[in-house]
């Protein structure tokens, strides 16, 4: 596969020979405003023009903190096109968060929505940035220029000033650093995973492999509803499907599943993107129905375990399978992926392309087989390391190079990996492991129940005990739930207790977040 990887000297030739070579293919729509490979190519090159004029140089950070819209790959392009090491950030960062992350990272430049402006002029004295872009989502329509109030340039502005500028090409090699994607927040600050252009065109080579033909060149639409901020919608849209010169359908708000649906129900859309939760309200709403799936051939799932409830309902309504694999944001992402139309639903499929997965118990030594273990990752989609934080390295990948990812997995005799759980999230009842996916696949497997989330919470007589939190879409009744849960599990699994909630607290992926019902 290096070969492949090779005939590249970065990311940003990459993308540049896919602007070329499907100049004319639609490349990216939001809010009914479609852009052409060429018009996408044409803005990054202006844009990178103005980061130039303003003194930005091959190796400086810029932050990009934008919700899915069109200026987004333009930023990403334009920063790769002057050899930036672009800083993905999440939109919904508080002042804390964003302060910690562009001060970590030392970012010199930002792009940022123009709604989230005043909440980074609050904090705009305590960083190192210089230089700051504002954009709204109207900014790239015609006619139309969202107006900011402060010390601050428009997106419209820096096209038309860095227009028919001539800047330094990149020249970063393979090894150099092409993103920083920030990782483990959950556990206090966030991390800089490094990843290099040979990291993230690996994984795309290795990834758009394990689709098979299921990414055609040319051929197709695909919505995406993730975050590009988020590693697994970026290698997705801006680099596998992209760099093949396929559409892509932006979803700003996935939680406004009217305007969603109404986005998608404009294309003939071939694959689509989520997460098991994404998938579920979807599949709940009347309209969603209504929309043509005859194209659809391909849905991935990634990010959180996929539920049988979900596959099997998404399957009903779509008459698609869902195709989960597993990654990482310190992978590029993907390491494992079911095989399309063959998946086993309830694992992430298979090591893909020259990626070794292994098993280690905890003396970091290869456990016995169908035995569990802490899945480690070696392969050229694992990062060089975290951004300034030797000791992380170390402690995260070993001399030999194998990434400890700190999920515990389960490999099946045919090969194909179960994920049982994060090590931190383990409970452990007077002894014995409880997995919160094992117990939350049971709960939503019951008709009355929409959605689970499972913690662990001090007991004093069993050390932890199983505390539940759903949503419903029936009535139903602690009791008769445990008694459900006693049908399919052994008894030290079953919830001590379960709260009902009216909705469960989510991450801007739709990843459920655990850790705030540890303290509710």
């Amino acid at each position: 596969m290096l070969e492949q990887v090779n005939q590249y000297q970065n990311l940003a030739q990459f993308i540049e020979q896919a602007a070329q070579r499907y100049a004319a293919q639609d490349a990216f729509t939001c809010l009914g405003q479609t852009l052409t490979f060429s018009e996408i190519n044409n803005h990054a090159d202006n844009l990178a023009g103005y980061l130039h004029q303003l003194g930005l140089q091959a190796g400086d950070r810029i932050a990009v903190q934008l919700p899915n819209i069109n200026q987004y790959p333009i930023a990403a392009f334009a920063a790769l096109k002057l050899g930036l090491v672009l800083v993905n950030t999440n939109p919904l960062y508080t002042q804390r968060e964003m302060q910690h992350q562009f001060n970590d990272s030392g970012a010199k430049a930002i792009v940022i929505l123009s709604d989230l402006y005043p909440k980074l002029q609050g904090i705009l004295a305590d960083t190192q940035l210089e230089h700051v872009i504002c954009t709204g989502a109207a900014d790239l329509l015609k006619g139309q220029t969202d107006a900011v109030d402060g010390d601050c340039v428009l997106f419209s502005e820096a096209l038309k000033q860095g227009a028919g500028v001539t800047y330094p090409r990149s020249q970063a090699t393979l090894d150099d650093v092409a993103v920083l994607q920030y990782t483990g927040g959950t556990t206090g600050l966030s991390k800089g995973a490094q990843l290099t252009h040979l990291n993230l065109l690996a994984n795309t080579i290795q990834t758009k492999e394990a689709f098979a033909d299921r990414c055609k060149e040319m051929s197709e639409v695909f919505i995406c509803p993730l975050p590009l901020y988020h590693i697994y919608a970026f290698t997705l849209s801006l680099l596998i499907f992209t760099g093949y010169g396929n559409h892509t359908v932006l979803i700003p708000n996935p939680r406004d599943l009217e305007g969603f649906i109404q986005a998608a129900k404009a294309h003939q859309f071939t694959t689509f993107a989520g997460i098991n939760t994404l998938f579920m309200g979807l599949c709940a709403t009347e309209a969603f129905h209504e929309l043509d799936f005859s194209k659809l051939q391909l849905t991935v799932s990634g990010g959180a375990a996929l539920t049988t409830t979900a596959a099997n309902t998404w399957m009903k309504v779509t008459g698609c399978t869902i195709t989960e694999g597993y990654g990482l944001s310190e992978t590029s992402p993907v390491v494992t992926f079911n095989r399309p139309g063959e998946e086993q639903i309830g694992t992430v499929g298979f090591a893909i392309r020259d990626t070794d997965v292994q098993l280690w118990d905890a003396d970091d030594n290869p456990v016995a087989d169908g035995e569990s273990g802490q899945i480690v990752v070696k392969g050229p989609q694992v990062m060089t390391g975290y951004w300034n934080r030797p000791e992380e390295t170390a402690k995260a990948i070993t001399p030999e190079g194998y990434f400890k990812t700190g999920d515990v997995g389960i490999r099946q005799p045919d090969g194909a990996i179960k994920i049982i759980d994060r090590l931190k999230d383990m409970i452990i009842v007077s002894g014995f492991n409880v997995y919160p996916n094992e117990v939350e696949e049971v709960l939503v497997s019951h008709p009355a129940v929409f959605e689970a989330a499972v913690v662990g919470k001090a007991d004093e007589r069993t050390g932890e005990a199983v505390h539940a939190f759903i949503t419903l879409k029936g009535e139903v009744d602690e009791q008769e739930l445990q008694t459900f849960c006693r049908q399919h599990m052994t008894n030290y699994k079953v919830p001590k207790h379960i709260h009902v909630l009216n909705e469960l607290p989510k991450s801007t992926v739709g990843k459920i977040l655990r850790r705030e019902l540890r303290s509710a």
